[in-house]
């Protein structure tokens, strides 16, 4: 089947779509017109750039350009995931960044160099597409991780403080919370799992099938690309809640008071 080339002129008529979007937006009064305007134009003059950016990158193909995409990418994922906080924390970038980094360069790491082989292994085609989707995700897992955590620390604060005051360190007693801020992280893509290919045909996979792969190919690294999401959400949102417990006590495990804030 021939490759449909989209020219700007038919992505033009796609502005309906907004449009309508916008109409529900005013026939009820939400108030989103104007955030439906500008996440329209943010979304293609971002696309736009980086489509630019990966051509020249597929074209040039040195590994330090792709390496410089990869730390501007996690460096856009840290802040996005900071910026999604109800309340800044001192060491609250570092936090996250740790986490973030740590989930995505092990799973990309795999997938790169372990399940696809590639080479070489900073071969844009492949690196930059996964680790997005990976960083993506992670960066999403981690914001969730880290709110639910807080939350509930904020809530249930006299049940902390009981613990504290048997004895229990700091982990031990925030651990319930631990474990509901881990599955709040994790259920997305764990959701994602249940309905893929039933309810709707990912990204990816709807992607390569139009590009011309062959539906059973596309399947496959769709099947891996929800794999890699699940393991680097679990990884990136553990490392979160392991070292967030910093954020919220002392190291002679007292709660900090300004670290609760309000919800």
């Amino acid at each position: 089947m021939e490759y449909i080339s989209l020219s700007y002129a038919s992505l033009g008529i796609a502005v309906l779509f907004i449009i309508s979007a916008m109409a529900v937006s005013f026939r009820y009064r939400l108030g989103l017109e104007k955030d439906l305007a500008v996440g329209a134009v943010r979304a293609f003059v971002q696309l736009t750039a980086i489509g630019y950016v990966l051509q020249l990158l597929f074209v040039s193909e040195r590994w330090y350009y792709v390496v410089g995409m990869l730390v501007i990418m996690l460096a856009a994922a840290i802040k996005n995931a900071v910026a999604r906080q109800s309340v800044t924390l001192k060491g609250m970038f570092t936090t996250l960044g740790i986490s973030i980094f740590v989930g995505s360069a092990l799973t990309t790491a795999v997938v790169i160099g372990i399940i696809l082989r590639v080479k070489p292994w900073y071969s844009p085609r492949y690196l930059i597409p996964l680790a997005g989707s990976i960083l993506g995700n992670s960066m999403t897992g981690a914001a969730l991780a880290l709110n639910r955590l807080r939350s509930d620390i904020t809530h249930r604060k006299p049940e902390v403080e009981a613990a504290l005051a048997l004895g229990a360190t700091s982990r031990q007693a925030v651990m319930p919370m631990i474990r509901d801020a881990l599955k709040s992280a994790m259920l997305p893509s764990i959701s994602s799992l249940m309905v893929v290919g039933i309810v709707h045909l990912p990204g990816m996979m709807a992607g390569q099938i139009i590009a011309g792969a062959y539906p059973v190919d596309a399947v496959k690294y769709q099947l891996m690309v929800v794999y890699m999401i699940a393991a680097a959400v679990a990884i990136t949102s553990m490392m979160v809640v392991y070292l967030a417990t910093s954020l919220f006590f002392t190291p002679d495990h007292m709660l900090k008071a300004e670290a609760l804030g309000s919800t």
